[in-house]
């Protein structure tokens, strides 16, 4: 231990501590712009800085161990001093619109500012502008760039996928696409993930809102929005809802208050996931040609993306079923468009995802299977979302909770969970068991393959026979699996895959807490409500069964492959 002083307390703390972490110990909180404990400590804003007796210079507290008998001041006038001063540098090259940012209010440096008290620039401003592609799901502001780092080392650390660099020197430098790409032509998976951990309004996703106001002013238009299970595990924090008010019969009430016609689930497409990947992994599961296996979820788009562009020899592992949010959009286009009477090209189908990237996959050659133009014509993310209800001047809080309409509005616990890593892989499971053993197992009889530790793997007996299943999260995992798989150091049956760390509730669409991550959190929410649904098993639930009975005829059925599949 090491004994030492900060702001006149004296404390200890185990070697190697840095200053950053002993003061938060003790209830002392160090103001910073780049700092992400345990993935970005390398002091690149110089706003955390402390004086430390018997040293002229100022010291960061980010990345600077404590050392026996220090004594430290995180607030003296000179740091303040230094502070503001380092911080007014950072402005003279932000562009300061803040009336205009999608992050004002939610923004780390106008709260820096505020605090300093920092009403005027006293140095010239020079702000870089560059160009990008504004169709692109991820869009970069150059203006608004404060040189963090944290959008490198997110992706660098936690997604291995290394798009984002430093380029030039000195009061030019930037961040941007690396090795002179441009976005398109990069790897990218859209995860979202540098977006979440954007201290500003740097990175952001494509907004989508204009077009969803147009859609609802048109009376020839049918809106009909669907709401994936992690939004409602989250969307209160946007809005500043205690979690307890934040339920799901207030975002339906928000959603029916602003105007769309229909308000679907997103857990009832979950649940027609289930059967058609769950019937898929058992047809898998009798097929003798090894090279076939582990059959991976594909309900991730940004995983998919990964795979495809970084293992595309092993793509044909991955299951043809789509995503939940792209089955809802063709069911809709087609079975919900012939029980309602309504010409599915009036129709306008919405969705509201904790993800970035699935505003990409809405427009893959695959996803236009009903015949009525894109089976999902607009995603919006749970921060969008937010913004709608803020445009609105609605006040959830004070909405009677409503239900979600039929007959796509059923839903069990199975399609609940899908929401959170594991979850995939243990709906399926659930409904595996019932197709082979022809009873249903305990509801959490699967429940080992939950947990955060961002890779788990889990055995069970199905049929008689073992199976070997591996859950993953956040892509650094996902290509030390791919790695261990190609070397032939594991061997596994299933696998559940998802980008962002924690599954879909720490999805790069989802509110922002800056520096905090709460996949952890919201994860549990989805387990009470799966635990609270009266159906917990996606072949239990009345409305799927009907769907096959009077339009799909089966799981796997030649009319459910062509809306339900990929042609992979």
């Amino acid at each position: 231990m090491v004994t030492l002083t900060i702001d006149n307390k004296k404390i200890s703390v185990p070697e190697g501590t840095t200053i950053m972490k002993a003061a938060a110990s003790v209830g002392i909180m160090i103001p910073h712009l780049c700092y992400l404990e345990g993935i970005n400590e390398i002091s690149a804003c110089k706003v955390c800085v402390v004086e430390m007796q018997g040293k002229t210079k100022l010291i960061t507290a980010c990345n600077n161990p404590v050392e026996e008998g220090m004594v430290l001041y995180t607030n003296s006038p000179k740091v303040r001093a230094v502070r503001r001063t380092n911080v007014e540098l950072i402005l003279s090259q932000h562009n300061s619109n803040c009336a205009t940012c999608v992050r004002s209010g939610n923004c780390n440096l106008q709260k820096l500012s505020n605090d300093l008290g920092i009403i005027d620039i006293p140095y010239k401003k020079e702000i870089m502008e560059m160009p990008w592609n504004r169709d692109f799901p991820l869009i970069r502001d150059f203006g608004k760039c404060i040189k963090c780092m944290r959008c490198v080392q997110i992706c660098d650390k936690v997604q291995d996928l290394h798009i984002w660099d430093v380029q030039n020197t000195g009061s030019r430098t930037t961040v941007d696409v690396s090795q002179n790409r441009i976005i398109e032509e990069s790897d990218c998976s859209i995860c979202g993930q540098c977006i979440t951990h954007c201290p500003t309004g740097a990175l952001r996703e494509r907004d989508d809102t204009s077009k969803i106001f147009r859609a609802l002013a048109d009376p020839e238009t049918i809106t009909v929005v669907q709401v994936a299970p992690a939004v409602r595990a989250a969307w209160g924090e946007a809005l500043d809802m205690p979690a307890y008010m934040a339920t799901e019969g207030r975002m339906v009430a928000a959603l029916k208050k602003i105007g769309f016609d229909y308000v679907f689930d997103t857990n009832f497409s979950a649940d027609l996931t289930i059967m058609e990947e769950g019937n898929e992994l058992l047809v898998r599961l009798v097929d003798p040609e090894e090279k076939r296996w582990p059959m991976f979820t594909s309900c991730c788009p940004a995983w998919v993306r990964f795979m495809k562009s970084q293992y595309p020899e092993m793509a044909d592992h991955l299951s043809t079923a789509k995503s939940p949010q792209q089955m809802f959009g063709a069911i809709t286009k087609s079975y919900f468009a012939e029980k309602t009477g309504v010409d599915p090209k009036k129709i306008c189908s919405i969705s509201i995802m904790p993800c970035v990237s699935k505003k990409m996959e809405s427009v893959l050659p695959d996803m236009y299977s009903a015949g009525a133009g894109a089976d999902v014509d607009i995603v919006l993310t749970t921060r969008e979302f937010a913004r709608l209800v803020r445009a609105e001047h609605i006040a959830p809080a004070l909405l009677t909770e409503e239900a979600f309409d039929s007959p796509l509005g059923e839903s069990t616990g199975a399609g609940v969970i899908f929401g959170v890593t594991g979850g995939v892989m243990e709906a399926a499971l659930r409904t595996a068991y019932y197709c082979v053993e022809g009873v249903n197992p305990p509801p959490d009889t699967f429940s080992d393959v939950r947990g955060f530790e961002g890779r788990k793997e889990a055995s069970f007996t199905l049929g008689g026979k073992k199976l070997r299943t591996c859950t993953v999260s956040g892509l650094k995992n996902a290509r030390d699996l791919m790695e261990d798989i190609r070397s032939g150091a594991v061997h596994y049956d299933f696998v559940e895959v998802m980008a962002c760390p924690g599954g879909c509730v720490g999805g790069g669409g989802q509110p922002i807490l800056d520096g905090v991550e709460m996949a952890d959190v919201r994860g549990p929410k989805l387990y009470k409500l799966d635990s609270q649904r009266p159906l917990r098993f996606s072949h239990d639930n009345p409305e799927i069964i009907r769907l096959y009975e009077e339009y799909l005829e089966k799981p796997l059925g030649e009319k459910s492959h062509h809306l339900l599949h990929t042609h992979g």
